[in-house]
């Protein structure tokens, strides 16, 4: 059991002596993206090729999490050589270590000078892809749980609240909510029991930044999740986590059984008297359960649909109890600031807008991946510098961010600071960090269409804006793309999206539209031409009409 910070850094220095013993390690992604390119086949290659040649005491071969270019996996990375390598296959395990310590793999090589990992700022990625998500010991040697003990051996609960806001943290779930805030509201709250929540519910189409959070750093989502707990006086949590995510799920399992027998989840941990006992709950797939109400059903085993607010989930959330919900990236986040304090995270982003962004950048893009910037970067730096641009001579049209619940954003626009408040203003939002580009051989039409398609499938049904407007503003898209669309139909189109902004139950209805209306703001020209090709058939329909009546 561990007692105190020292007995961690006790362990922390074993972990460091052991790694310092090897020549080289080698480290092999273990998240979806590379597993699905059979990394796990890459891995077991290696170590073969290892005990083949009796280096097991030189050479040490270790499974990490995501390194990022997930699109290139699977991802092997070498130290301390600084090699990082690309589509590696189980039949290149031989040469990698025919390499060790000389001049790389060049076909295998992936050139780390490069923006995509020179621009970028790792704070919550930063131990993805150099800790094994399924050992708790990995993650102490680099500090985990230091925080924590921090915490709840020194800092009152107050105190932590304070750091958090000192430091500016908003939630990176979507709204972007001022976290300290959230946190206060549920510390002010005298009932006995409280709960906290984790929202690992991440449905949106490309999205996968919690994910890959949790299946490349779990112990830094459930130490966040405690700080948190100590901090608003919670006892008892749930992570709420899609089924469709099993290797996520596998992980976490994992690691709140480890956090268990090592004291530092459970009852009177450190023996300071705080408690948390932490739980899973995996949801079925229902986009609706991300909004936060719908997710406490869930979790109480009812359907999932919104509930009508106020009341807030910090006054009655679960089961009537004052509850937090914050997002798995915002958690991830308050280890670092109680590591480094709140003034440190507060000198990273912009004035309103502090820390970084994990992004999924996927679409047309030469470099599909995992990115965490600084709040502040511009959109342009992001897709040209980082991403490598529009890939096979295609030209930049949009970039889709927020999911369903996002926008469009033209290339006029690429030169805007990515903040909460700039994406806002040009009809889009952070949301939880996918982010989508486009080229020149979509047509917005198609792309409005395909959200809408999603919203809804998705929609729970509660209320009719939602329900019925959905469907409305999809068979007008449709008109549009078929040509059958009129003048009149546009005004429609315009008016239903205004009317589920402003009437529907939940901020996912409220925010449905908000592709078709980015759509229209930027590229209303695309829905004009629908229209006036529509025009022109119906003008040529009534000239061969009286030339057969003429004729007649």
């Amino acid at each position: 059991m561990l007692t105190s910070e020292t007995s961690l850094k006790e362990i922390a220095l074993k972990q460091q002596e052991e790694l310092a013993r090897y020549e080289h390690v080698i480290y092999v992604c273990g998240s979806t993206g590379c597993v699905s390119s059979d990394s796990q086949l890459v891995l077991a290659a290696l170590e073969k090729e290892v005990k083949l040649r009796s280096l097991q005491d030189k050479i040490l071969v270790k499974q990490v999490g995501c390194m990022g270019l997930c699109a290139a996996g699977p991802v092997v990375s070498i130290k301390p050589d600084g090699v990082l390598y690309k589509m590696v296959t189980a039949d290149d395990a031989g040469v990698i270590l025919d390499h060790l310590g000389s001049e790389p793999v060049e076909r295998l090589k992936i050139d780390t000078d490069a923006p995509f990992f020179t621009r970028q700022v790792k704070v919550t990625l930063k131990h993805s892809g150099t800790i094994n998500p399924e050992k708790i010991e990995d993650y102490i040697g680099v500090g985990g749980y230091t925080s924590l003990m921090k915490v709840i051996t020194s800092m009152s609960p107050q105190a932590v609240i304070d750091e958090i806001k000192k430091s500016g943290l908003r939630g990176r779930g979507g709204a972007g909510f001022p976290t300290a805030i959230k946190w206060q509201a549920v510390r002010n709250e005298t009932n006995e029991l409280k709960y906290i929540v984790c929202n690992a519910d991440e449905g949106d189409p490309g999205a996968f930044m919690d994910r890959s959070i949790l299946e490349s750093d779990p112990h830094a989502v459930l130490e966040g999740m405690a700080i948190a707990a100590y901090a608003v006086g919670a006892s008892q949590g749930y992570i709420y986590i899609r089924a469709e995510y099993p290797l996520a799920v596998k992980r976490l399992r994992a690691a709140i059984r480890q956090a268990e027998r090592n004291g530092l989840l459970g009852e009177n941990i450190a023996g300071t008297g705080f408690s948390l006992t932490l739980d899973l709950r995996l949801g079925a797939g229902a986009f609706v359960c991300g909004e936060e109400t719908a997710l406490l059903n869930s979790i109480e085993g009812d359907r999932g649909t919104p509930r009508v607010r106020p009341p807030y989930p910090a006054q009655s959330g679960l089961d009537g109890k004052p509850t937090l919900i914050n997002n798995v990236e915002t958690y991830a986040n308050v280890t670092q600031i109680i590591r480094n304090g709140g003034d440190w995270f507060a000198t990273i982003g912009t004035e309103k807008s502090k820390g970084t962004k994990v992004f999924a950048i996927t679409g047309k893009i030469a470099n599909t991946g995992l990115i965490e910037v600084p709040m502040g970067i511009t959109l342009r730096e992001i897709i040209y510098d980082i991403g490598g641009g529009v890939p096979n001579g295609h030209k930049f049209k949009a970039v889709q961010t927020g999911g369903p619940s996002g926008g469009c954003i033209p290339e006029e626009c690429l030169d805007t600071p990515v903040d909460y408040e700039n994406l806002t203003r040009l009809g889009s939002i952070m949301g939880s960090g996918g982010m989508i580009v486009i080229d020149d051989t979509s047509n917005m039409i198609d792309m409005a269409k395909f959200f809408m398609e999603f919203s809804m499938d998705e929609s729970c049904g509660k209320c009719i804006p939602c329900r019925v407007g959905t469907v409305q503003i999809y068979n007008l898209l449709t008109k549009f793309q078929e040509g059958r669309a009129t003048e009149a139909d546009l005004g429609t189109l315009e008016g239903l999206c205004t009317m589920m902004q402003s009437t529907s139950l939940c901020g996912l209805g409220k925010a449905a539209p908000n592709p078709v209306i980015s759509s229209l703001r930027y590229f209303k020209n695309e829905y004009l031409e629908k229209l006036a090709s529509n025009k022109k058939n119906e003008e040529a329909g009534s000239l061969a009409a009286t030339a057969v009546a003429v004729h007649a």
